[in-house]
């Protein structure tokens, strides 16, 4: 049986010329290169953008540490010194580009930690939650695009698209905090049956006990986050199947005799994965970022936690470099996904 990524590769050879002997991994290494090109080019706008959008924000970072704290117009001036706050915009800028060449964000004004230990510190909570839900959330759309997409009309494919709607149409924040009244503060018809805040109890067990007590803690924050970004995959997976189920292989392989989860499972999906494993590169990127509001909702110590702490001082180091952390990831996981889907796709090589 022959599929459209196999019957692309004669076309890609023929498009090549008869002539043209080159390697077929140079035209990728040279892609591959354009890609990080742009996504080095992106970086350097992020990092211009990132130090002087922050340093639009209302607040004073050194009157907000100081508060609570009797503390003369001298001492503030001082302070204000200590922190380079003082120097001319132009000078700031400057230093803050060469040190996040060197990878040095600089010295959290709250903290009084490096800003790229404490993402470091952070970095685990965050990959934790954000992949946990990734994981689940391209599981369930996966499945539930396949059969939607393989019986359009049904009671599931109307079902199963018209909920995942409902939840992608919703707010991020305030889908968390219907799961945190009904499941977490006692309002509702299961009252406090999972944790709200943190990622361990303040007594945590060892050993396995411990697994679980983080597995409950999770429990909220990754429904929330599975809730508003399933709707994409299944989407995305239900149209690329029915595009599939027109084309005239799987005509031929049903008039094989080949059973229909046969032809489903050995030829349609297949080739229906392809946008979907695009969408799932670029959503590791997005997520990090999704995780913000979720980890301030649910007090979830990972680095959008952190980011919410420092927008709150403001703490522009702390600022700066968990915005960079968040945005890099981004760029970088798209110029993955146009890599890989060049890879994967031989109708994309020969375009």
């Amino acid at each position: 049986m022959t599929t459209p990524l196999e019957a692309a590769e004669p076309a890609a050879a023929q498009a090549a010329g008869p002539g043209d002997e080159r390697p077929a991994y140079r035209g990728t290494l040279r892609y591959a290169a354009t890609k990080v090109g742009g996504a080095l080019l992106s970086i350097g706008m992020v990092i211009i953008g990132t130090f002087f959008l922050f340093r639009t924000l209302p607040g004073d970072p050194v009157r907000a540490l100081a508060q609570g704290r009797n503390m003369t117009p001298e001492a503030l001036d001082l302070e204000r010194h200590r922190l380079g706050l003082d120097k001319p915009r132009f000078e700031q800028f400057i230093d803050f580009v060469t040190g996040t060449f060197r990878l040095d964000f600089g010295t959290s004004y709250e903290y009084k930690r490096p800003v790229l230990d404490l993402i470091w510190d952070r970095l685990p909570a965050t990959v934790l939650l954000a992949g946990t839900a990734l994981v689940i959330a391209v599981g369930l759309g996966v499945w539930q695009g396949t059969k939607a997409g393989w019986r359009p009309g049904s009671r599931f494919d109307r079902f199963s698209t018209g909920t995942s709607l409902i939840f992608w149409s919703v707010p991020t924040f305030w889908l968390g905090l219907l799961l945190l009244m009904a499941f977490g503060n006692g309002i509702g018809p299961i009252p406090g049956l999972f944790p709200t805040r943190g990622i361990e109890s303040v007594d945590a067990p060892d050993g396995f006990a411990y697994v679980v007590d983080v597995g409950m803690h999770m429990v909220l924050p990754v429904l929330t986050m599975v809730g508003v970004v399933y709707a994409q995959y299944l989407l995305v997976m239900r149209s690329s199947l029915l595009d599939e189920v027109g084309q005239d292989y799987i005509t031929t392989a049903r008039a094989k005799g080949l059973r229909d989860d046969q032809v489903r499972r050995r030829h349609a999906v297949p080739n229906a994965l392809l946008p979907t494993v695009t969408l799932v590169f670029m959503r590791i990127g997005f997520i990090m970022g999704g995780a913000v509001t979720v980890e301030a909702i649910f007090t979830w110590p990972g680095l959008g936690q952190l980011f919410y702490r420092a927008v709150k001082v403001p703490d522009f180091t702390l600022m700066q470099g968990t915005f960079m952390v968040l945005c890099v990831s981004v760029i970088l996981m798209n110029t993955l996904a146009d890599v890989v889907y060049h890879v994967l796709d031989p109708r994309v090589r020969s375009a």
